[in-house]
């Protein structure tokens, strides 16, 4: 199996090319602006492309999809929230949590795991390869403020109760930067350790966004991009996922 990513500089948002190898069928995840390297492989391997897949509607996972679509000749396949979230027109077909798309022998099941955004999915490649997005990456969790969002308690649902019940070997490709494994998130990431009861919870206070809302400081770690996360508690007992540049400690 093929799986390459192109990363955009800026946002270090990833698409992806998944193929069943040299002169095999594949489909393309995301568009990011910066996909060129995927489509110059895609014709060096004589790969047959048969559709694009969106993991969520944010911005910087869909830009010229319509374009990419159009070049192959293709239908767009997204969750029907992601559908109704980029309007009418750009998606073809909606996936459902466990809808199996085939792209030749390839197998691709559709995870819905909700969050960071309604519509959002996890694509299961062959059983091996998970194309996780912007629920969980290396190290780090997505944000449970974006838009679209639905929430703290279903980014942790769909990643404990979901992705962390893949074996522990299954590859972890996520829409930003590098890739990690079950095993390795299980073992290290500092949101899934307090989850599993493994570490402690913070209680320092601080302050959360433009109107400084006062809340407890559950976890201060690294971000993807060098910056870093916050999980905060406010008053009302609601949990959140913010970016460190929210919070004033």
């Amino acid at each position: 199996m093929i799986i390459e990513r192109a990363e955009q500089p800026d946002w270090l948002s990833n698409a992806y090319l998944v193929a069943e190898g040299p002169g095999g069928s594949g489909v393309l995840v995301d568009g990011n602006g910066v996909v060129e390297p995927l489509l110059q492989q895609v014709e060096r391997d004589g790969i047959a492309i048969t559709h694009v897949i969106l993991t969520h509607s944010h911005a910087d996972h869909v830009v010229d999809v319509e374009e990419l679509a159009e070049r192959f000749g293709v239908s767009v396949l997204a969750h029907e929230a992601t559908a109704a979230d980029l309007g009418e027109g750009l998606v073809d077909e909606s996936l459902a949590d466990g809808t199996v798309v085939r792209s030749g022998d390839l197998e691709i099941e559709a995870i819905h795991t909700p969050g960071h955004a309604a519509g959002h999915l996890a694509l299961l490649f062959d059983g091996t390869d998970c194309l996780t997005a912007d629920v969980l990456f290396k190290g780090t969790v997505g944000g449970t403020r974006a838009p679209s969002a639905t929430g703290f308690e279903d980014l942790k649902g769909s990643i404990m109760d979901r992705l962390m019940k893949l074996p522990a070997d299954t590859r972890l490709h996520p829409g930003h930067v590098e890739a990690t494994t079950v095993g390795e998130e299980w073992e290290s990431n500092p949101f899934i350790r307090i989850w599993r009861g493994l570490d402690d919870e913070g209680t320092d206070t601080c302050r959360v966004g433009g109107d400084e809302t006062e809340a407890t400081l559950v976890l201060w770690a690294p971000d993807y991009d060098g910056t870093n996360k916050a999980w905060v508690r406010f008053g009302s007992g609601e949990d959140a996922i913010v970016g460190g540049s929210q919070v004033r400690r």
